[in-house]
């Protein structure tokens, strides 16, 4: 699962609006169209696949651009935050980190999502996760607790967030 299926799959299940996900990369940082947000969600083409979409009508969408969204995304759901005094602004995500594990934690702030539902979307996507499974998941890379969340558990999340928001 690449970021173009993050996005496409978080906005399903979040019933995002086209010109709702152009306000969000906006409110993140990047500057997108109505048209460059169709063509991001449109899925990474195979190269063995011969009725893959042109390269033209794809946008790749890289972890720093899924980090720009999500971080709009919290913006968007919660709204404008005054940075306070002395704080560094958040820095940028490296390209070696787990997007799943930013994935689960940036959702679940744009959400206000405590642990407890958190728990209950996996168990309505149909994995089952304990408390310290998901504490570990949601903590900081080079944490002694600190576990790299798998694709499996982020399609997981991303079906519990279908079930709950769309029935």
């Amino acid at each position: 699962m690449d970021n173009n299926d993050i996005l496409i799959r978080l906005r399903y299940a979040l019933d995002l609006k086209n010109t709702e996900m152009v306000e969000i990369f906006n409110l993140g940082g990047v500057d997108v169209t109505k048209e460059d947000v169709l063509k991001i969600l449109t899925r990474t083409p195979d190269e063995e696949d011969e009725d893959a979409i042109h390269a033209d009508e794809h946008i790749s969408c890289s972890n720093n651009m899924l980090d720009s969204f999500l971080n709009g995304f919290i913006t968007f759901k919660r709204g404008e935050q005054d940075p306070k005094p002395g704080q560094a602004p958040p820095a940028p995500v490296q390209s070696n980190q787990n997007m799943y594990n930013v994935l689960l934690k940036k959702v679940k702030i744009a959400l206000s999502l405590t642990s407890e539902e958190m728990l209950e979307v996996f168990d309505d996507g149909g994995i089952r996760v304990s408390k310290a499974e998901l504490g570990a998941l949601l903590r900081k890379k080079g944490h002694k607790n600190y576990k790299p969340c798998k694709e499996n558990f982020a399609r997981k999340f991303l079906r519990g967030l279908t079930v709950q928001y769309r029935g």
